[in-house]
């Protein structure tokens, strides 16, 4: 079976979330955007070994340890989507801007595209390329878990700000309407900041998306 924990990190409060496979042990970390020895030491009271990076988007508060816990546990980077290459590029201006130290540039392992997979031991969960608030921005979805880990595409009673570089808010509305109601209205989703909800609860109450 698949689990999950969120951690909140940085002064941005992002959520970091370790999901692992009990069988195997192995986890993936989504968004590692700062504080590595956090995270690692949640995986070691855990007891799973960290194999895999998976990144919704490049911002710095979501990408900006990518680059050296790749480097430290020699696992590779999986995602985002090639839209997000100039956020990549830009990731040491981000840093130094947000007082991000450290912050390095890097080339993901395995770029992402709308309908991949990624696997965790026997697990599969699919990739939708969700744009609007970066170009490049993707979605992990279990259907298993009935979990998807959105990034920063949908908020509980908010969406994604779209007034960064390549932002575009009708793209959002898209990809929220379009790619994410689609997985089903009792979908629990983990949203890059803030607490949990559903996409049904969303669908009723979200002053940005309800009624959609």
């Amino acid at each position: 079976m698949l689990h999950y924990q969120t951690l909140p990190v940085t002064p941005f409060q992002q959520n970091c979330s370790l999901v692992w496979d009990d069988t195997t042990r192995s986890a993936a970390v989504i968004d590692p955007g700062g504080e590595l020895d956090r995270l690692t030491a949640a995986a070691d009271a855990l007891g799973v070994q960290i194999t895999q990076i998976w990144l919704t988007h490049a911002h710095i508060d979501h990408a900006g340890g990518s680059a050296a816990l790749a480097r430290q546990l020699q696992i590779p980077i999986i995602g985002p989507h090639p839209a997000d290459q100039f956020w990549i590029d830009g990731i040491a201006e981000q840093g130094r801007r947000f007082g991000f130290a450290g912050a390095e540039v890097f080339t993901p392992t395995r770029w992402l595209a709308d309908g991949d997979t990624v696997q965790l031991g026997a697990h599969t969960l699919n990739v939708r390329h969700c744009p609007g608030h970066t170009p490049g921005h993707v979605v992990f979805h279990s259907p298993e878990l009935k979990r998807a880990f959105v990034g920063d595409v949908l908020f509980a009673g908010s969406i994604g700000r779209t007034d960064f570089p390549q932002g575009d808010h009708a793209t959002l509305i898209a990809s929220i309407t379009q790619r994410l109601w689609p997985m089903g209205d009792d979908t629990v989703f983990i949203p890059g900041h803030g607490p949990e909800s559903t996409f049904g609860r969303e669908r009723r109450s979200n002053p940005y998306v309800g009624g959609t």
